[in-house]
């Protein structure tokens, strides 16, 4: 098969059906995302799954996400986390805030989950001095992902896991004369990861329904 978009898609498409498979509560929350017109940004099925095995691996009680969006992927950390863990997601936009949370609470994991409304830059601050969360999920604007990883690193502890999505960028990452703000997010992102020694991480390329993409995966140290 010919490497083209249609055939990634069509691929990812096989590994959700396989692997993932059908869930009423996050299609139903797809549904509304999409009924309110807000972007198709949200992580695949297979990265929702991804991010769900990730929390359950690393044993992970508390979880921050920057980046709610319509609530899929905190519908997935919540699931996770079981009875007592609690996911602190920020939303810059009321509106999409209470999509969020409808869809979160018809879910059943609405008591796992704390919507903060606001700016990440200006929410953020206002956790210190909380328990330190175990994982860390960026899924929100580009051109801020070095606030976002700064704070991770404050307010996560020793092993604490951290998942940057979006880095692939169709492959301009590579591209230093770029003046796509989000490609230069995205750059000042990684090589934050690759010099700021509170951090270990790597990188991977995705291809799927996301186009060409990826995630950089850290941990605190």
């Amino acid at each position: 098969m010919e490497p083209t978009p249609a055939a990634w898609s069509a691929a990812d498409e096989f590994l959700a059906a396989t692997l993932v498979g059908s869930d009423p509560a996050l299609e139903a929350a797809l549904s509304a995302q999409r009924k309110a017109d807000l972007p198709e940004i949200e992580v695949a099925p297979v990265g929702g799954k991804f991010l769900h095995l990730l929390a359950r691996i690393s044993g992970a009680r508390r979880v921050l996400e920057i980046g709610t969006l319509g609530g899929y992927s905190t519908i997935w950390l919540a699931r996770a986390i079981g009875d007592g863990g609690i996911v602190t997601t920020i939303e810059a936009e009321p509106d999409i805030a209470a999509i969020a949370r409808a869809s979160i609470d018809a879910s059943g994991v609405g008591g796992r989950v704390d919507i903060r409304v606001g700016r990440g830059a200006d929410v953020l601050p206002t956790l210190e001095g909380s328990e330190p969360y175990d994982l860390v999920f960026i899924d929100a604007d580009k051109e801020s992902n070095t606030i976002y990883l700064d704070w991770a690193a404050r307010l996560g502890r020793p092993g604490t896991v951290v998942v940057l999505d979006n880095i692939g960028r169709d492959g301009e990452i590579v591209n230093e004369a770029t003046t796509d703000s989000k490609v230069i997010g995205t750059r000042e992102g990684l090589r934050m990861l690759g010099h700021d020694p509170r951090f270990d991480a790597t990188a991977l390329q995705t291809v799927g329904v996301k186009g060409w993409d990826g995630i950089a995966l850290a941990v605190v140290v």
